[in-house]
């Protein structure tokens, strides 16, 4: 049960939290130079920072933060929605006084944290996943439609990957050439394909404008305490690296992904924390095909398995590469490109330099797909064997 305190905290977040938010990015993008927050809307702002720091200050008077993990995390979000908020909207002392310095917030989110094992800030399940509906409504931070197209979307995605993930995690204790297998690899292409489906809505009907200037920049990096905290990701949960390992188009062992996997780890739920780690010790199934080929399996569930198999790395390949040639071109490297150079700050959620993520981003687009690349390891020649073993049945 929660408090009085964290439910009026929560249906804050949920009414007057919303809607100073929305009347905040309507006055900017009405604005000619919409990327411009300084001094606009300065009233809002300081009841924003205000009005959010009194029910903070009743929670750490209260010092009620253990009434289980689902009630704690819920709490952690709601610190991180206003947190994510006021350094969204830039409020400084001049705008709401000390309150702008976040220490209470900070120390509340810090010991949430530390006690969830988790990033003390908002992370993308607190949108998606784990974020509960009263009446039809979930929390956002504005009540914009193109930030429920965006969460929704993202949603639906992010659950189509953990069912996918779930398939091939099942299929581990039974070996690929399995005739049961079959059903696991065919449930696990269906998801894929539903992400598929789903960007493809999104990218449809997702605003450019508006998510540029009016979505993507609650999910910035902020300070939290002394140290700063990147943004929220869409990626951060295991699911789509359970995938990537899984079936081998990614390894644990190279340093640029194994580095990926670092930096997320905390901004996951703890138990798929538990998942993704145990994941990094199995052996993949591109490997298991192989070896399986090398040893002369070419029963008929044989074949139905690793002509399966191909079609989910086909389809985790053109997911990924949606993401990047669309999402990340289109809706935040080409608006990029219109920002003045004071603008160029904080381009990103993940922290790095917008080109140097983008380098990055692109890499690992194409080990997911497997093109053929000379200056990073992807499995490419791999998956042409197995194309090529699946003609050469054929004829």
């Amino acid at each position: 049960m929660m408090t009085e305190n964290v439910h009026n905290f929560d249906a804050w977040i949920r009414s007057r939290f919303c809607e100073l938010n929305t009347a905040l990015e309507n006055l900017y993008f009405a604005q000619e130079r919409r990327a411009d927050v300084a001094g606009v809307g300065s009233d809002l702002k300081r009841a924003l920072c205000l009005e959010g720091q009194e029910h903070i200050r009743k929670l750490v008077q209260e010092g009620n933060t253990d009434e289980g993990f689902d009630q704690a995390f819920n709490l952690l979000g709601n610190v991180g929605f206003y947190m994510a908020a006021c350094n969204r909207h830039g409020v400084t002392e001049q705008d709401a006084g000390p309150a702008a310095q976040m220490r209470e917030a900070s120390a509340l989110a810090l010991e949430l944290g530390a006690n969830l094992g988790v990033t003390p800030r908002f992370a993308t399940s607190h949108l998606t996943t784990h974020n509960f509906a009263l009446q039809g409504r979930y929390k956002s931070f504005t009540s914009l439609e193109d930030e429920y197209i965006f969460i929704d979307y993202n949603t639906i995605g992010i659950l189509a990957y953990k069912r996918a993930a779930d398939a091939l995690l099942r299929l581990q204790p039974m070996g690929v050439t399995h005739p049961v297998a079959t059903s696991l690899l065919r449930a696990a292409k269906a998801a894929l394909d539903e992400v598929i489906e789903s960007n493809a809505e999104l990218f449809k009907k997702l605003d450019v404008e508006r998510f540029f200037y009016s979505v993507r920049p609650y999910y910035k990096p902020h300070a939290v305490g002394f140290q700063v905290y990147r943004g929220a990701n869409a990626g951060d949960f295991a699911g789509i690296n359970v995938i990537d390992l899984l079936l081998g188009l990614c390894q644990s062992r190279q340093s640029s992904y194994s580095q990926l996997l670092v930096d997320k780890f905390l901004f996951m739920m703890p138990n798929e924390q538990l998942i993704l780690r145990d994941c990094m010790r199995q052996p993949n199934y591109m490997d298991l095909f192989l070896q399986a080929l090398d040893a002369g399996h070419d029963s008929p569930a044989f074949r139905r398995n690793l002509a399966l198999f191909v079609q989910v790395c086909q389809a985790h390949g053109q997911g990924s590469s949606m993401h990047h040639d669309q999402l990340v071109h289109k809706y935040i490297a080409k608006p990029a490109d219109d920002l003045p150079p004071e603008n160029h700050d904080k381009l990103t959620a993940s922290g790095p330099p917008l080109p140097v993520l983008l380098r990055a981003l692109q890499n690992l687009r194409d080990q997911r797909a497997a093109v053929q690349r000379d200056d990073i390891p992807t499995r490419y020649a791999d998956l042409q064997r197995l194309q090529a073993t699946l003609a050469a049945w054929e004829k």
